[in-house]
């Protein structure tokens, strides 16, 4: 059976745009998101934060399967979206594109991907080789979101707490933030404390 050839999912986030924009341009942190592009190598010079036009490597897994691609970036437009491409011989393959919206006080991140064209290989692989492609492909994309999701509402909270760090966590000597209970002189040498009321998710 064939597999999809384009998909598309969605999240909210409690984070503005920029914020969002700012991990997603950061590609080589792909490995963090994506439970299939396990590493990415910027190539030929390029670095952080995406520019259109530059390249990187990508590393994938998908069960016993191991392959890599080259990528271009298409499109880095902060605040409102980053696109790239895999290519083969300066052929598009596979455009992947995220959009952010600003939407009730934080952004909806929404990760598609439209197949331009496959070798003979690649299609190979995506409709026989791939075992329940689509429903695996699309729980992996939900997952990225997700923790891209977790990753900018945690730094939005980090930066919240920094508001009573001198209040609280130095006052007692903080694990969370670094603060060392010996340095501020509370407790016991080499004792370290947190402060989950300071540090709640809630």
């Amino acid at each position: 059976m064939r597999s999809a050839r384009s998909g598309e999912v969605q999240a909210h986030i409690h984070a503005p745009p920029q914020k969002v924009w700012a991990l997603l341009a950061d590609l080589v942190q792909m490995g963090q998101w994506s439970p299939e592009c396990y590493r990415v190598r910027w190539l030929d010079g390029a670095r952080s934060p995406a520019t259109p036009g530059a390249r990187f490597q990508g590393w994938n897994r998908f069960g016993w399967m191991r392959w890599s691609m080259t990528c271009q970036v298409n499109t880095a437009e902060p605040g409102r979206e980053l696109a790239f491409s895999t290519i083969q011989r300066e052929r598009a393959l596979v455009h992947w594109r995220y959009r952010l919206e600003p939407a009730d006080g934080g952004t909806d991140l929404i990760e598609s991907f439209q197949v331009i064209w496959l070798p003979f290989t690649a299609r190979l692989a995506e409709d026989v080789l791939m075992r329940d492609r689509d429903r695996r492909r699309e729980e992996a994309m939900r997952a990225t979101l997700s923790r891209i999701k977790d990753l900018a509402e945690n730094a939005a909270t980090t930066r919240g707490h920094s508001t009573h760090v001198s209040a609280d966590c130095m006052a007692l000597g903080c694990d969370q933030c670094g603060q060392s209970s010996l340095e501020q002189g509370n407790t016991a040498p080499g004792n370290r404390v947190w402060h989950p009321a300071a540090h709640s998710d809630g």
